[in-house]
C-alpha cells in the first residue's frame, strides 16, 4: 500500500510539473510515505508569505547597513513605554489601513516585532497578502535583548 501511495504521489508530482506556476503541490508525509497531496492553484494558496527570523537575525540585519524599515505592530501606549529605536508604529488591527499609505514601497525589506510574536504574525502575514513581498517577523519585544527607547 505504502508504495502504491509513494508512486500515485510521484505520478501527481510528475503529472502537474507542466503546468508551470499556476499549480503548487506539496506532499505531506508520516512514517509510512506520504500520507496527503495537496494541489492548489496560485490564485487559492493560503501560504504565508512571510519570512520568520530570530531577533538575533534581526539584530545582524539592523548592524549590517542594509535599508529596512522597522515595524512595531502594538499599541501606541506600549510603543511610547519602550520601543526598539528606529521603529515606527502601525498597530495590528490598522495594517490594512495604514500601510500602504505609510510603506509605499511593497518590495522593501520591513522587520516586524509586537510583545510576544502573535500580533506580529498577524501583521506579518496581513503584509503579505496586501503584496508586500519581503517581511520578515522576529517574534516579541520580550525576547529582545538589545537596546530600546
Amino acid at each position: 500500500m505504502t508504495k502504491t501511495i509513494i508512486a500515485f504521489s510521484a505520478l501527481v508530482c510528475i503529472t502537474l510539473s507542466g503546468c508551470g506556476d499556476a499549480v503548487s503541490v506539496g506532499i505531506i508525509g508520516g512514517a509510512d510515505g506520504p500520507t496527503e497531496v495537496i494541489v492548489a492553484e496560485k490564485e487559492d494558496e493560503k501560504m504565508i508569505k512571510y519570512k520568520q527570523i530570530t531577533p538575533d537575525m534581526a539584530k545582524e540585519i539592523m548592524d549590517s547597513g542594509e535599508e529596512y524599515t522597522l515595524l512595531d505592530v502594538r499599541e501606541q501606549d506600549e510603543y511610547d513605554a519602550g520601543h526598539i529605536p528606529g521603529a515606527i508604529l502601525i498597530p495590528y488591527t490598522e495594517i490594512g489601513d495604514k500601510a500602504q499609505d505609510i510603506l509605499t514601497d511593497k518590495s522593501a525589506l520591513i522587520l516586524v516585532y509586537c510583545r510576544s510574536g502573535r500580533r506580529s504574525e498577524i501583521a506579518a502575514e496581513a503584509l503579505s497578502q496586501l503584496g508586500y513581498t519581503n517581511v520578515n517577523e522576529f517574534g516579541g519585544i520580550l525576547d529582545w535583548k538589545y537596546e530600546v527607547e
